[in-house]
């Protein structure tokens, strides 16, 4: 099955040192289009994302929600078939990308790249979110029936089916929301193992306590919501 043009969304803030490594290793070969959203960087993200040939869109409103809704309005423009989802810290592995395709082409509408099943460098997946993970992903497979096993940010999701989706969440709820989405739809929703290493500088969400108490919040009261919307 081909799938069409492919556009890559990366969401990213005070990545100057990663974003470059990111881009590098995107298979260009498979890819129509990059867009880098620059959430209120007070680096040179912008600009070492434009040098290696990024589109590059400026969303001052932080929010990995937010930054990933700009990205995909920028999308949108471009007509795309398949919108990849990847972080530009270089946790993820863009050399992968076409294990999440493989599954698109197979006849699913959303692949997540999953980190735990997948090989994760010592200390890459902290603690504080290997546990909000298993209790995120339990929790949907109770009250929604959808298995995964993580809320990795790195995924592929067929375009039509994601505006579908009609995402609105504008931060820590972003991925969380649409696997809960996916599933009350009826998406045909599936994993692939991918490899995970230690981000480079420190991550904003699970590096901090309170990045991790206040994603965590986010993320259940987000599943909470839709479970009582579903009824």
């Amino acid at each position: 099955m081909t799938l069409g043009k492919i556009v890559v969304v990366i969401p990213a803030m005070n990545e100057e040192k990663s974003i470059g490594l990111v881009l590098a290793d995107i298979p260009r070969q498979i890819v129509s289009d990059i867009i880098v959203v620059d959430n209120g960087s007070t680096d040179r993200t912008a600009e070492v994302a434009r040098a290696a040939g990024a589109t590059v869109i400026r969303e001052p409103q932080r929010g990995y929600g937010k930054a990933c809704l700009t990205g995909i309005a920028a999308a949108r423009k471009l007509q795309p078939a398949v919108v990849v989802f990847l972080d530009g810290d270089y946790s993820d592995t863009p050399q992968e990308m076409s294990l999440l395709l493989q599954k698109l082409s197979e006849g699913h509408d959303l692949v997540i790249g999953s980190r735990v099943l997948g090989q994760a460098d010592r200390g890459a997946l902290l603690p504080q979110a290997r546990w909000g993970n298993l209790l995120a992903v339990t929790l949907i497979k109770v009250l929604f029936g959808q298995k995964y096993t993580d809320l990795g940010p790195f995924r592929a999701i067929r375009w039509d089916k994601l505006e579908a989706l009609q995402m609105c969440d504008e931060n820590f709820g972003w991925t969380v929301e649409m696997q809960v989405k996916a599933a009350i739809r009826g998406l045909s929703a599936t994993e692939v193992p991918v490899s995970y290493r230690k981000r480079v500088g420190v991550s904003k969400v699970t590096g901090t306590l309170s990045g991790a108490a206040s994603a965590g919040f986010k993320i259940l009261w987000t599943i909470f919501r839709y479970a009582v919307i579903a009824r």
